[in-house]
């Protein structure tokens, strides 16, 4: 199985790399000229239009001028699944990873012009945004402007390129993300023992949405523990103890806090990523105390957000679509999970981490199987009757490379 996936890895990162790692992105609609016009810069209208393109049966983009650009959180996932792959593959990943520090050069070189790490412009370090207008039900950002989310996202790449070579820029660009995620407005929650980050630094925004305080603490805690900076640490402890305060008693997250300000309740992608944040921050900080919120919230991800088959559910209480982003989710965290079982858990557990392997696996087959077309791409979602069979290359092929590297990377 192991040489199936890494061929499989090997087809899909080069379709995407014949297509310069460009495509339509899930929330793209507003980067159409026409719809752009035609919604009046009004909230209501701009929603319209993007959640109509985003559930179209077909990717109907192309016919409204929406162009196929790179998406930087994209960039930010495939260099980070080439860095997995060549240091997995040893002196023969040597394209790999020089294909990675492309991308990576390419990600320093289109910074947000809000934050560019130059010291002179609007917001602090460096950050990365959407290449798109996005609204959403709580605020509108602008083309580019930066984000928490994209920032981790990419923040990560750049500690895994310090780590698989050693230079030293590249922990420097990660920590310019740093001071981009802590140094801007705004703070939700700021006492002692727990800070809440806001998703857009606005400082109009109040809605905290649960994933952005745990990415901040991986990214935080991923950086202390290369640079030694203890003040670092117990930022990113403050981080992850308001996560883990808002942890429901059987074990799951609602997407905001409080839990009424979305409709979202438990989806399975942002679940497993705070469940993953969890793992990676207390792997970099030993320290343990959250380690029963962590084996809850993977209790609870596996048994509530999965089928049988491996299949990812859209949500603890809706089967469809199987989305390709929560196959992902799903590849990634339970092989992680397995990694810090056999390795980090205050208490190694061989059994448990076997277990999670198997479900990794479990989830990586059925994508295999239902989502991914042979010439290279995975397919978007499959549905109870109908299967959105287009590739959106942030979303389906970067989230599976990623997963995909990672799992051939751990075994």
């Amino acid at each position: 199985m192991t040489d199936q996936i890494g061929q499989t890895l090997g087809r899909v990162l080069e379709w995407s790399r014949e297509r310069d790692y460009a495509g339509h992105s899930k929330h793209d609609a507003l980067n159409s000229p026409f719809l752009s016009a035609v919604t009046l810069k009004n909230k209501i209208l701009r929603l319209v239009a993007i959640q109509a393109l985003m559930r179209f049966p077909w990717n109907v983009r192309g016919l409204f001028g929406v162009p196929k650009l790179r998406n930087p959180k994209g960039i930010g996932l495939f260099a980070h699944a080439l860095l997995d792959l060549s240091e997995h593959l040893g002196e023969a990943g040597a394209d790999y990873r020089a294909q990675a520090e492309t991308l990576l050069q390419w990600l320093i070189d289109h910074p947000s012009p809000w934050a560019d790490g130059s010291g002179t412009s609007e917001l602090a370090g460096r950050g990365w945004g959407y290449h798109y207008p996005w609204q959403d039900v709580g605020f509108f950002q602008p083309r580019h402007f930066p984000n928490r989310v994209v920032s981790c996202w990419i923040g990560f790449a750049f500690v895994r390129a310090f780590e698989v070579t050693g230079e030293a820029r590249y922990l420097d660009v990660a920590r310019e993300i740093v001071s981009f995620v802590l140094d801007n407005p705004k703070r939700l929650e700021d006492t002692p023992e727990q800070l809440c980050l806001s998703y857009v630094p606005l400082e109009e925004i109040d809605w905290a949405v649960m994933d952005v305080s745990a990415l901040s603490a991986s990214l935080c805690a991923q950086v202390a523990r290369h640079t030694g900076d203890g003040d670092l640490q117990k930022t990113a402890r403050r981080l992850m103890a308001f996560v883990v305060d808002k942890q429901t008693d059987y074990g799951a997250w609602f997407y905001t806090w409080p839990s009424g300000d979305s409709h979202i309740t438990h989806d399975n992608y942002h679940t497993g990523i705070i469940v993953d944040c969890l793992a990676d921050y207390m792997t970099c900080s030993g320290d343990h105390e959250f380690e029963p919120a962590y084996r809850m919230g993977l209790d609870y991800y596996r048994d509530a957000l999965f089928m049988p088959d491996g299949a990812p559910k859209w949500m603890n209480n809706k089967v469809f679509p199987h989305d390709v982003h929560g196959a992902a989710a799903g590849i990634l965290c339970f092989t992680r999970a397995a990694k810090f079982f056999a390795e980090h858990a205050a208490s190694p557990d061989t059994l448990r981490a076997k277990a999670a392997l198997e479900m990794a696996g479990r989830v990586e087959r059925w994508a295999l199987k239902n989502l991914y077309r042979d010439e290279g791409c995975f397919m978007h979602q499959k549905g109870r009757f109908m299967t959105r069979r287009y590739c959106l290359m942030r979303w389906c092929n970067a989230w599976m490379c990623k997963a995909m590297a990672f799992k051939l990377s751990v075994g």
